[in-house]
């Protein structure tokens, strides 16, 4: 019998999820054991995590019975929506993405009270559209009524836990370092010359590993209730895009140029989600100041000593950086 407090982590065989799980198990002296929620307790990384010693349970964030089951006994949830899921065609039609993310916030946050959780971490973002309205910026709308849906949704959804009287920290999350290995990064272009090419002007950018928004919201768990009420803005670096092509350039030994965009010519580059991804980045550059001022290092630090620099994550990937 173990007197150790349960985290039910949502996603735990996920990036944000499975690093908390990660810190969870790294730690077998510390106060908590793992419960990992996840969809498909056969996967193999559901199997790694129960091989470990976790507690491996399925759940749905979309089956409130199914939420209300993981949570019951347990101490305090980390909670995380996943907007970009693989969904079928049937699933887009009858239901946005961001009323997804809506749906399952009010689903976990009345679960959460009903079975009297002390602590929830709330993985979230900014609703970007009050910043846009304040500067009288009409940008293209998304999903009916959004700006940039994966921050929007969850922002907006960050009112069901504060209504349903859930003890919350929200942690603010920002833009992973992964994805400077997924068609943001450094490219090698026709002249065989490397450039860096995004549309943040010279404003700074706030960047993070996904593994350490787990460590950090197992740092929050660690304070007890120090963090509850409160939000906590999540980074492991800033820079700007000439700082970054300098750091790619040291790390790779080759030049990096940094080639900032429009925001229109982000908008307009073709891909699926690319409007979306330039109004992000938008709010990126239009909010820097407030955005990565509410993501303080030392203060992340202080909860997440292993948080992780980007020039040491860059080094580890060195191989990967480049895309043709």
């Amino acid at each position: 019998m173990t007197d150790k407090k349960i985290i039910a982590v949502v996603g735990a065989t996920g990036s944000q999820g499975g690093g908390l799980a990660r810190a969870i198990l790294d730690d077998p002296q510390g106060p908590f054991s793992l419960r990992a929620l996840t969809r498909d307790v056969e996967s193999p990384a559901a199997k790694e995590l129960a091989a470990r010693g976790a507690e491996v349970v399925a759940a749905d964030l979309d089956d409130e019975t199914s939420v209300l089951r993981a949570f019951e006994g347990a101490y305090g949830a980390y909670v995380v929506t996943n907007f970009w899921v693989q969904r079928t065609p049937e699933e887009e039609a009858a239901r946005t993405r961001a009323q997804m993310e809506l749906d399952q916030a009010e689903i976990a946050a009345r679960a959460a009270k009903k079975t009297g959780l002390k602590h929830v971490v709330w993985s979230t973002l900014e609703d970007t559209r009050p910043h846009f309205e304040h500067q009288g910026l009409e940008l293209p709308t998304l999903l009916e009524k959004y700006t940039v849906p994966h921050f929007d949704a969850k922002g907006e959804g960050n009112r069901f836990f504060t209504e349903h009287g859930v003890p919350t920290t929200f942690l603010e999350t920002t833009f992973y370092y992964e994805s400077l290995l997924q068609g943001q990064g450094v490219h090698r272009g026709a002249d065989g010359k490397l450039a860096l090419t995004n549309p943040m002007g010279d404003s700074v950018m706030a960047l993070v590993a996904s593994e350490d928004i787990g460590r950090t919201a197992y740092g929050i768990f660690l304070a007890g209730p120090t963090y509850i009420g409160r939000t906590v803005g999540l980074a492991g670096a800033h820079y700007t895009g000439v700082q970054l092509a300098e750091l790619f350039t040291n790390v790779l030994g080759e030049e990096v140029v940094y080639r900032p965009q429009t925001h229109d010519e982000a908008r307009a580059a073709g891909y699926p989600g690319a409007v979306e991804v330039g109004n992000m980045y938008q709010f990126y550059a239009d909010a820097a100041d407030s955005f990565v001022e509410s993501r303080d290092l030392e203060r992340v630090r202080r909860i997440n000593p292993r948080l992780k620099s980007l020039e040491e994550w860059l080094r580890e990937h060195k191989s990967e950086l480049v895309t043709d």
